[in-house]
């Protein structure tokens, strides 16, 4: 029998973990001495969005993706939209449809035919912690000739992003708060996420979000320096500045709408396209 412990090199949280032993993202495990993806082919939720609910402005607008994602996020947000899969593992009695990187591909080339899908959005719950899956389905989807869209909180080493990049043609990554005390708060690390953000930005076409909560995300000085620093590596990014609401360990009330605008317009005199969210 295998006893030795074995790193994960997804994400900076490096996991030192014993044989059978899970990570801290509930979906990377110790298997014989292999640290392999709990959650590899195992999708919590499967639906046709519209590609703007990714969010995706300025990439093939009004058109259909297949959103699929399983469960597990190596970040933990108090105010996670989608913590029933991502704050929960293979242990948690999750409901989940079993689909192989083939099927999951045939499935968007059938959608393609049927309802104009343009290929596959790997989101939901953070997709990179198996990123397996999402390169060996990315591959099939890119010669089917669709499209790959990658929803991340960009919290993953530069050799797990530069392996997929070149299977993905957009990405949104969230940019949670323009700080690193903010990102030890939620389990994050804040020059990880930023050289993510550069990387993509080179070889991908990247729109970023900014959920605007109170206490963490919603200075206005922060956004003067976030804002200022993403024009540094294209002013042509688009931002998506969104209002939090209530949601699983925080109960806060909404953020102010007048905030919101003042955000925009700070935002704004450094980058050319910024667009509020859920207002």
């Amino acid at each position: 029998m295998y006893e030795e412990a074995a790193v994960c090199r997804v994400c900076p949280h490096r996991c030192r973990l014993s044989p059978g032993q899970t990570g801290m993202c509930r979906a990377r495990c110790n298997r014989n001495g292999n640290i392999e993806p709990v959650n590899f082919g195992k999708l919590t939720a499967v639906a046709l969005d519209p590609v703007e609910k990714k969010p995706l402005a300025r990439f093939m607008s009004g058109t259909r993706i297949l959103s699929v994602g399983s469960f597990g996020c190596n970040m933990s947000c108090r105010f996670c939209q989608n913590h029933d899969i991502s704050q929960t593992g293979i242990d948690n009695a999750l409901r989940t449809e079993n689909m192989s990187p083939a099927e999951l591909s045939g499935l968007a080339v059938e959608l393609n035919a049927s309802d104009r899908n343009i290929g596959i959005a790997y989101t939901y719950n953070e997709p990179l912690i198996s990123y397996e899956f999402v390169e060996e389905t990315a591959k099939l989807v890119r010669e089917a000739g669709l499209v790959n869209v990658l929803v991340t909180n960009g919290n993953i080493e530069q050799e797990i992003l530069e392996e997929i990049l070149p299977f993905i043609d957009a990405m949104n990554i969230d940019l949670k708060v323009f700080s690193e005390e903010g990102y030890r708060s939620m389990g994050g690390d804040f020059e990880t996420v930023k050289r993510f953000v550069v990387t993509a930005s080179r070889a991908s076409h990247i729109e970023l979000t900014t959920l605007v909560v109170p206490g963490l995300s919603d200075s206005e000085e922060y956004m003067e320096k976030e804002a200022a620093w993403i024009a540094s590596v294209d002013p042509d990014i688009t931002l998506h500045i969104t209002r939090y609401f209530p949601r699983y360990k925080m109960t806060d009330g909404p953020t102010d709408t007048d905030l919101m605008y003042r955000l925009k317009n700070i935002a704004s005199k450094h980058l050319k396209h910024v667009l509020l969210g859920n207002i």
